[in-house]
């Protein structure tokens, strides 16, 4: 019979299903974990640190570079604190805004996830199919913003600009004739909110070829059915919140049960899973594509009919347009004080958290007064969730152990700000 020995062996930081410079040190037993220990730490960037020396408006592109997976849900999160310690009131239209563009976030993510997710235990066709669909959200920001994922869209006092009224276009070139070129545009005829309307009509199906490949697929049930259980009061234990909680059957979310821009006028469920293993968590993940779908339409809708201010009006805030900036001098006061000095914020301190796509997101700000943070604190929920990973790979297989990391949706920036 053969001796089955005990081994210790790094898992990462540059193994692929790691989502990340994990390093992830296991002790086992045959090919069963008994320990273990996650090591971070390998992409630290002292994100907290650096808001200490960058003005209030400086630190925005910073939040795009933690979870870079859900750019601005960080600048939200970030926006709002800052907010709420200037007392800034932000126009109804930059709310709506701000709350559509959450919610593609929110997509992009969980479509990032899922396709990640597939490829980590062996479904690759996932991969393909989810990033089809990510290009499109792609193009939206960066028709709005300039950028496909760093895009500083959300400033203290609203967004940076108003929707555009086009989206861009594909070009005849050599790699594309004009009936191709005229296929891919025929969704790019109208404006932005068009096109975001034309692809919340589209996705349902796209939500349903996945589960057609996954949700009933044996091989997909076998790998994620009963692995990395977390009950519901242990998950609340732990500080799990997302995905993470609602799967273990806690129906928290920060949306319904703590409001804030316009969420509590919108109409959207909150889904909840049953057993708290891998296999509920991707459940509530693919509920959420169709809950985030419906929330934007919602935006769009109410969009089209209401125009309107996107920033407030405060230059002490926000700068001035370019044409008042140019024809008036005091405009141009306001605009170059604004981006030189920064705004100074009142002494005090916040805490502002949103429902990011991977759980609770918080930043907590100390301002002494000056137009820089005296201290930022980040509330990372996939710092929590990864804690947790000596609790729920013990017992299981190595093979179950990237089915738990990718369970989690960790990333990096996110965990080692």
């Amino acid at each position: 019979m053969a001796e089955i020995k005990n081994y210790t062996l790094n898992f990462g930081p540059q193994h692929p299903a790691t989502h990340g410079v994990l390093r992830l040190v296991l002790e086992l037993d045959g090919e069963v974990v008994e320990r273990a220990d996650p090591h971070i730490g390998l992409l630290h960037r002292a994100t907290e640190k650096l808001a200490e020396n960058r003005t209030f408006l400086q630190t925005v592109p910073y939040m795009d570079r933690l979870d870079y997976m859900s750019m601005m849900q960080n600048e939200h999160a970030y926006v709002l604190a800052v907010e709420k310690l200037l007392g800034c009131e932000v126009p109804v239209r930059a709310q709506y805004i701000r709350v559509m563009f959450d919610e593609i976030t929110r997509i992009l993510n969980h479509l990032l996830w899922l396709g990640t997710h597939g490829l980590d235990i062996g479904a690759m066709t996932m991969f393909l199919y989810t990033f089809r669909e990510r290009e499109d959200l792609m193009d939206i920001y960066e028709a709005v913003t300039g950028a496909r994922v760093h895009a500083a869209y959300y400033r203290p006092g609203g967004v940076y600009r108003d929707l555009p009224d086009s989206m861009p276009k594909y070009q005849v070139n050599k790699y594309k004739s004009a009936a191709e070129v005229a296929r891919l545009n025929t969704h790019r005829e109208g404006s932005v909110l068009d096109f975001i309307e034309d692809f919340t009509n589209r996705f349902p199906k796209c939500v349903d070829d996945y589960e057609t490949l996954l949700t009933e697929n044996r091989i997909w049930k076998q790998r994620t059915v009963g692995i990395g259980v977390v009950d519901a009061g242990r998950a609340k234990a732990l500080g799990f919140t997302g995905p993470m909680l609602r799967g273990s059957g806690v129906a928290w979310d920060l949306r319904r049960m703590q409001p804030y821009e316009v969420y509590d006028r919108l109409d959207f469920e909150i889904p909840v899973g049953k057993n708290g293993d891998c296999y509920d968590r991707y459940l509530v993940r693919m509920e959420e594509f169709r809950q985030s779908n419906r929330i934007i339409r919602q935006c769009v809708d109410w969009l089209k009919a209401n125009p309107g201010p996107v920033i407030t009006g405060d230059h002490k805030v926000a700068p001035p347009s370019r044409a008042t900036m140019k024809a008036n001098m005091e405009e141009l006061i306001h605009h170059f004080k604004l981006f030189t000095e920064g705004m100074h914020v009142p002494a005090g301190e916040a805490y502002a958290a949103i429902e990011h796509s991977k759980g609770e997101f918080g930043v907590y700000l100390i301002s002494d007064g000056a137009n820089k943070p005296y201290r930022m604190k980040l509330r990372a929920p996939g710092f929590v969730h990864l804690s947790a990973m000596d609790e729920m790979a013990r017992g299981h297989m190595i093979a179950d152990v990237v089915a738990i990391i990718g369970t989690m949706d960790i990333v990096f920036g996110d965990i080692d700000r």
